[in-house]
Order: C-alpha cells, then sequence, then structure tokens
C-alpha cells in the first residue's frame, strides 16, 4: 500500500473529504488529491500533522508498521508481538548510553513474556472469578 493509498484510506475511515483534511492541513484540496495520487509527498511537518489528525503512528505511513494503531480494538499480543520483533531487529539500541547485546536484547524480551504471561493469568482469573 503507497502512502497516498493510506492517507485516502484514512480520510475515508475518518469520513472526511479531500477538503476537511486539507483545512486541518493547512494546505489546498489540491495538494491532498496528489498526496492521494502519490504525485507528490507530504513534507514532515505535514507527515506529523496527518499523524495527529488521524492518531496514528509515523511508523504506519513510512512501512515500519503495517498498522495505523487508530482506535481500533488491538489485542495487546499483537502489540507485544510487534514490539518483541521489532526490539530484536532495531539496529543502534542503546540502555543508557551502552549498545544492547543480542543477549541483552534476549533478556528483555524474556523479561516481558514473564510479565505478559503474569498479566495474562490474572486476566483469566478475575475472568473465571466474574463468572
Amino acid at each position: 500500500m503507497t502512502l497516498g493509498d493510506k492517507i485516502r484510506q484514512l480520510r475515508k475511515r475518518a469520513q472526511m473529504t479531500q477538503a476537511e483534511l486539507a483545512v486541518r492541513l493547512g494546505i489546498s484540496a489540491s495538494a491532498v488529491g496528489m498526496y492521494e495520487q502519490d504525485r507528490r509527498e507530504p513534507d514532515s511537518k505535514i507527515l506529523n500533522k496527518l499523524c495527529e489528525v488521524f492518531s496514528v503512528s509515523g511508523d504506519y505511513f513510512i512501512g515500519a508498521s503495517e498498522k495505523p494503531l487508530s482506535g481500533e480494538a488491538v489485542d495487546v499480543s499483537e502489540v507485544f508481538d510487534e514490539f518483541t520483533s521489532r526490539l530484536a531487529m532495531q539496529e543502534g539500541l542503546m540502555f543508557d548510553g551502552v549498545p544492547l547485546s543480542n543477549e541483552d536484547r534476549r533478556k528483555i524480551i524474556d523479561a516481558l513474556q514473564v510479565v505478559a504471561a503474569i498479566a495474562r493469568q490474572q486476566h483469566k482469573n478475575e475472568t473465571n472469578h466474574k463468572k
């Protein structure tokens, strides 16, 4: 999906016209049309405004994430899986100014998995208790 496709999809999901989006971005409706047709790319200022207007991550627009992170319901396990995957592959990560080794990454991911398992069990216990 191109950047223009993503902008168009988010605009339509928000039930907004190109003119309405243009007003919110402080640009012309024809500029919005060009973005949606991939004839022009928004600069960083407009890209930031698009993120604010649609409540999405910049990662979604640049292709680092497949999901827009809008107000849609998302299972926490999906967010967790995406985060741990990114943590495992992200170059140049540091902790207190010291580069993370692969072993450090693995320890962080393991710790997160333990926390997620505890939270999942507590949620399950609470759900069963309410029944």
